[in-house]
């Protein structure tokens, strides 16, 4: 028995984002959406070109969210909390001045099962195979990770300083 409004809501989304896609289809809708985000907001991001080792920004978009990362990737665990306690250490500002919806994770599990530690943004209810959702996550992609990049630019130096 569906109780309210809400409730059909979630239904709904639920069945449209169950809809199976062969590999190549689903590999099609992902290069579909990339291409058309690069074209709809070009920029040049910084991504992986922060000067750290295995630390990057990222984005990501499935069939159950899209989240801008700042990924902390290190496989030595040491070096690892050594940047994320440095974010941590910024954690006020990011989240007045920047991002008020930011998540610090010091132990964030990966789809590939992959353990490192993130600071990130996500946005819920948006699908990759639902081409309308894709407008809503362009923005929020885009919107999101230049706040990220503002963030950088003011701190990365006191971020970069090593060991």
């Amino acid at each position: 028995m569906i109780r309210n409004k809400c409730e059909q809501i979630k239904i709904i989304n639920y069945l449209t984002s169950t809809t199976l896609y062969s590999k190549a289809e689903a590999k099609k809708l992902r290069e579909d959406f990339w291409t058309s985000f690069g074209k709809s907001f070009p920029y040049k991001w910084t991504l992986y070109d922060t000067k750290i080792k295995d630390f990057s920004f990222k984005f990501l978009f499935d069939t159950k969210k899209a989240r801008v990362l700042l990924a902390i990737e290190d496989s030595n665990v040491d070096t690892r909390a050594f940047y994320y306690n440095k974010l941590l250490s910024l954690q006020a500002i990011l989240t007045n001045d920047y991002l008020p919806k930011v998540v610090y994770d010091s132990h964030l599990v990966l789809d590939n099962g992959k353990e490192i530690s993130g600071v990130y943004v996500e946005l819920e209810g948006v699908n990759i195979h639902n081409k309308a959702t894709w407008q809503q996550t362009m923005v929020f992609l885009y919107d999101t990770m230049l706040q990220f990049e503002a963030f950088w630019a003011e701190y990365k130096d006191i971020i970069q300083e090593e060991l």
